[in-house]
């Protein structure tokens, strides 16, 4: 009776430790954040380029490779992960580095054989265990996050740029108030999140009237009137849009 006993204590021991091995040997939690790249290859992104990647939990994975967007499948196994590749992406044409760059971000991709998260850290390794591709985590939440307009909803069924000489900004605050300047006077009003889910105004501004040949006036009420259409908000690096309840974009944004 004692034999079994010290072997059955002795199993469940085993049985520990193979939990606790297969425990460690886990790269980490990879879903539910937007990873910003921080390094290609030991080399930082293309000055003025953003580069993301974001895994769900059904195994799909896609982002920003710089100049498109793409998307994919991922497979982990412990901390082994393998990408598909080719990538589906967009077809936009942008300047030679960045192309350039989007190829060997691709590659990497292909070649990843291990992951690792610590903390808000990921990092992609190859077959020899040399890093070829870090990220941080960022962080989602719009409060305490600052903006400045790239282009809106004019009402018209047309997104529009910024008129040069002006800028119009957006200070979403850890309060629960949305401040910002429309290009000639202040504003400022309330905003709720809930998930990706947003609702902002009533706005209210100061009653400064800006002569200016450029329409800054126009611009001024279409801009507040498209953010109070804003029904959801999506981040990506140092972008961020601002879509109306159908899908149309409201806003679109560059993190100040």
């Amino acid at each position: 009776m004692k034999k079994i006993v010290v072997s059955m204590a002795i199993m469940a021991g085993l049985v520990v430790l193979a939990a606790c091995a297969t425990s460690g040997s886990q790269g980490g939690e990879i879903t539910g954040k937007v990873w910003l790249l921080d390094s290609l290859n030991g080399s930082p992104p293309v000055s003025g380029t953003v580069i993301t990647a974001e895994f769900t939990k059904d195994g799909k994975v896609g982002g920003t490779a710089g100049c498109n967007a793409y998307s994919g499948q991922y497979k982990i196994s412990g901390s082994n992960i393998q990408f598909t590749s080719p990538m589906a992406s967009t077809l936009m044409a942008c300047p030679q580095p960045v192309m350039d760059q989007e190829n060997a971000y691709f590659q990497a991709l292909s070649a990843a054989k291990t992951y690792a998260v610590k903390g808000d850290q990921l990092t992609l390794s190859d077959s020899g265990g040399k890093a070829i591709a870090s990220y941080n985590a960022q962080s989602q939440d719009l409060a305490g996050s600052s903006w400045v307009a790239i282009g809106y909803n004019n009402g018209k069924q047309a997104v529009v740029s910024v008129s040069a000489g002006t800028e119009l900004t957006a200070n979403f605050g850890k309060d629960g108030n949305l401040t910002g300047n429309a290009g000639c006077n202040d504003y400022n009003g309330a905003y709720k999140v809930d998930g990706n889910k947003i609702t902002i105004g009533p706005l209210a501004s100061t009653m400064k009237f800006c002569n200016d040949p450029e329409g800054v006036m126009d611009q001024e009420a279409q801009y507040l009137a498209a953010l109070q259409t804003a029904s959801t908000y999506r981040m990506e690096g140092n972008s961020m849009e601002l879509r109306t309840a159908d899908g149309a974009l409201a806003a679109d944004f560059s993190r100040k």
